[in-house]
Parts: structure tokens; sequence; C-alpha cells
């Protein structure tokens, strides 16, 4: 494709944070390769700062649970009529789906009938539950880029052209210096326990942990008073949240240093991770930072998703060890007296977290590969089938 073309319209949907970072990769790496493309969709600031005309914020679609989402479903279809609607005007000829799959492989697998050549980016966590989504998935999407290098043996036999494109985070995992030069950067003292406080990226999730957090990190200050809690927020209203929550408790006194993002920053610099389970378990891992895993739902939500898990654990590190090697602290176990224990166990034991930091440099290396570009190689042999290049 030159430049003297007429711009290329490629649609692309990302559903939260993650897959907002995921996106805006691809979008340079494509883009740099293929000027004259234009992406179009939804998405986050950072797919905007790459070049993406975002139609909704990714705030719209950023819900969690099962129960949680169903007041949202009207106009989450709305929503996804509209995009299906532009993109058909657009004559786009590619449709990207990050993540986010009840979201985006029915309008896959609507726009896949049309003959728009459709990319699913990133697996759903069919080894942990839902197997039978592997043959939906199929009927969405042309081709698959997989972040994790098991997952395309799962889908042998479906006809589904499957990638594994490496995860981004293992491109720039921490070394055996990222901790002090993190700690240098954010003018924390190297001889001080410094503690990761991950609440989570949507606001259901600080809902729902922001207090929990709180009181976990007040019982750990109480017990070693000269800790340190750092706490990525991804968002001004997020922030504001968790501040409040931090006032309400009357907990204002803590040492907390609140970052505008940059996990990567907070995880680095700490001892130990309090991290809700998501992408930033892996993020922790990537750190190198040892960590304990929680996370809540609505009940209701829970005990479906338990009724279909195929794996003891939820957690990416769990997952990738194929064995328990983070501890997890789900629905009534996720109790700050019982993170806070945990989280002071895990600093008091060096053996331990010299041994997890090891694992998880053996993690980043097995994930490691150049994931822009065989993202971009994957867009435009897409392209190519759709004879837009």
């Amino acid at each position: 494709m030159s430049s003297a073309d007429a711009p290329v319209t490629i649609g692309i949907v990302a559903g939260e944070a993650s897959g907002d970072a995921l996106a805006a990769q691809l979008i340079h790496a494509v883009v740099e390769r293929m000027p004259s493309v234009r992406f179009v969709g939804i998405g986050g600031p950072r797919m905007e700062a790459a070049g993406c005309e975002l139609w909704y914020p990714l705030a719209k679609l950023a819900l969690r649970g099962l129960v949680e989402v169903l007041g949202h479903i009207p106009e989450l279809m709305r929503i996804r009529r509209d995009v299906y609607r532009r993109l058909r005007r657009a004559k786009a000829p590619l449709f990207i789906g990050v993540d986010a799959p009840d979201f985006n492989l029915g309008l896959e697998a609507r726009l896949k009938h049309r003959r728009v050549r459709t990319i699913h980016y990133v697996s759903p966590s069919v080894w942990a539950w839902r197997p039978e989504r592997v043959n939906t998935i199929a009927k969405s999407a042309d081709r698959l880029l997989a972040l994790f290098p098991f997952e395309p043996s799962l889908y042998q036999g479906t006809g589904l052209s499957v990638d594994f494109v490496g995860h981004p985070l293992a491109a720039d995992a921490a070394t055996a210096s990222s901790r002090r030069m993190t700690r240098d950067m954010l003018k924390l003292e190297a001889s001080r326990p410094v503690f990761a406080l991950l609440p989570g990226s949507r606001m259901g999730e600080l809902e729902m942990h922001s207090e929990l957090v709180l009181r976990a990190a007040a019982e750990v200050f109480e017990a070693l008073p000269e800790a340190r809690f750092v706490v990525p927020l991804v968002s001004r209203e997020t922030r504001e949240y968790f501040e409040g929550a931090c006032y309400r408790l009357k907990l204002e006194a803590l040492p907390l240093k609140l970052l505008y993002g940059h996990a990567d920053h907070a995880l680095r610099a700490a001892d130990v991770g309090i991290v809700a389970s998501g992408t930033a378990t892996l993020e922790a891992a990537m750190s190198r930072c040892p960590h304990l895993i929680f996370y809540r739902v609505n009940p209701l939500t829970a005990g479906i998703v338990r009724r279909k898990l195929l794996l003891p654990y939820v957690g990416l590190p769990n997952i990738l060890a194929g064995r328990f090697v983070v501890p997890e602290f789900l629905q009534e176990e996720a109790s700050a007296a019982n993170l806070a224990r945990a989280a002071l166990n895990l600093y008091d034991d060096s053996v331990t977290r010299r041994r997890l930091e090891v694992l998880f440099a053996g993690m980043a290396r097995s994930l490691s590969a150049d994931t822009g570009t065989l993202a971009a190689d994957a867009v435009a042999a897409e392209l190519h089938q759709a004879g837009a290049c």
C-alpha cells in the first residue's frame, strides 16, 4: 500500500485499560508500516494518542461481572449496532476486536458474515472456563492473536488461524536492578518496606475493592510502621473514588503515594504487591514483584463462575506455572485481615520472595516476542486476504 492510495479504514474495539495498551501498540506498528491506514472504533487514551478516531470511550465497555452488566445490556447492544453500521458505511475491510469477547465476538461474527475480515486479539480464557467458546471464536474470527504460547494448540481442528505474538508486558520486563532504580525515581527510600496496592482499573473494581485494600494497608502499617504504600490509579475518576474511600475510613494518615497510571512503577518499586486478579497479576510477575491475588464480585456472579471453572486457580502467574505459586484470596476469603497477614508473611519470608523473582524472570522469557511486528504481520495478511493492499 502506498501513501498515494486512498486511506483504508480498520475498525478496532478495546474494552479496558489492558486492551487499550495492546491496541495502541498494534496501531503504532501497523501505521509505521502502512501510513495511509486509518483506525476507528472504541478505545482509550493510548489508542487515541496512537491516532485512532474514537467513536466511544472504552469506559462504555469497562464493566465487570455477569450480574452487574445486566442493566447495561440495552446500551451495549445499541453501541454495537451503531459501530457495525458505521464500519459498513466506511467500507472497512478489517475489524480487530481486542479482548472484550462478550462485546467483540458478536460484532466480529456479524461483520464476518458480510465478508469483512476479522481478527480477535487475546484469546478468551477457554483454558480456565467456558471451553465451549473455542468454536464460537472460530466462527466469529478469521484469525486469533494469542498472548500465551500454550494457546494455539487449544484451537487445533477448528480451522481458525492462531498466531502466538507474545505478551507485550514481557518486552519490557523488570531486571535485577529495576527495584532500586524505580525507588530512586519515585523518591522512596531503599531501606523501607514498600507495598503496592492495586485495587483494579475499572470503577466497579474500585467500588468493590478500595475499602478492602485500605483496611489491609492499615493493618500492615500498624504491624510495620515504617511501611510505605504505592497505589496506581488509571483515571481521575478512579483516583477521586479511592481518595474518597480513604477519607470515609479516616485513613488519611496512611503513607500512600498515588500514581496516575504506571502500575509497572508501583510493582517494580514494591517488596510485596496486593493485586486484584486480572492482567495486573501478570504485570506483577513481569515486574518481578512477589504478590498475592485477591478479587471480589457479586456473590451470584461468583457462584456462576465457580461452577464453570476448569482450574483451581484464577491468577495468571499460577496458570502459567501450572500450580499455586501466588496465594489467592477470592470472595469471602478476601478480607482485610487475610490480605494483611499474607502480605506481612511474604515480606518476612525473603527466601520465598527471591524464589518468586527468579520464577517470574523465567516467565518473562517464555512470553517474550516481537509483539508489535507479529501483530502488524497478521493485520497485513488479513488486509491482503480482503484485497485491500
